[in-house]
């Protein structure tokens, strides 16, 4: 097994790090900044990155091959001409057997136009939005909150004021 040691935890790093991963290869990504994702931050970007990741860990497991998941029962009981949908082995399968994104649309292009043509940002704007409605309320002690509402507001002033 080769070793490779990517740079850089941008979109670019993680994309040459799952093609390497991918190709069997020993992949160490190194990047200096606390988080993976390069220079830009937003709460879109956060939900796609997340999905990248998802991706990553999805490709990234081992294969099973066994006699349950090859089927052979299954193509025996069909036979040639048939078909595997109604299959007792296909139904145990079909809704866990792909992998399914959280941002990503699989659909064909007439449906997702028709859909509206959403981006990938606008679904992840979506889905954060959606996140935070539904997270449970702060624990953290209101005066601690406060203290980070005035540190944002001043740090806001400050950047916008050059």
């Amino acid at each position: 097994m080769s070793r490779v040691a990517v740079v850089g935890g941008g979109l670019a790093g993680l994309t040459a790090a799952l093609a390497c991963a991918d190709a069997g290869a020993d992949v160490v990504l190194l990047e200096s900044r606390p988080r993976l994702g390069g220079l830009t931050a937003s709460f879109e970007k956060l939900v796609i990155d997340a999905e990248i990741l998802q991706m990553m860990s999805e490709v990234l497991q081992p294969l099973v091959v066994d006699e349950a998941s090859l089927g052979f029962d299954a193509i025996a009981d069909v036979g040639p001409g048939g078909h595997f949908f109604g299959t007792a082995h296909t139904l145990e399968r079909y809704e866990t057997a792909f992998y399914r994104p959280l941002v990503s649309d699989w659909r064909n292009f007439e449906t997702w136009e028709s859909d509206g043509a959403r981006t990938a940002t606008q679904r992840a704007n979506t889905i954060w939005k959606r996140l935070l409605a539904e997270a449970p309320p702060s624990t953290l002690d209101p005066a601690v909150i406060e203290a980070v509402d005035a540190f944002v507001a001043r740090r806001k002033r400050e950047i916008a004021s050059g």
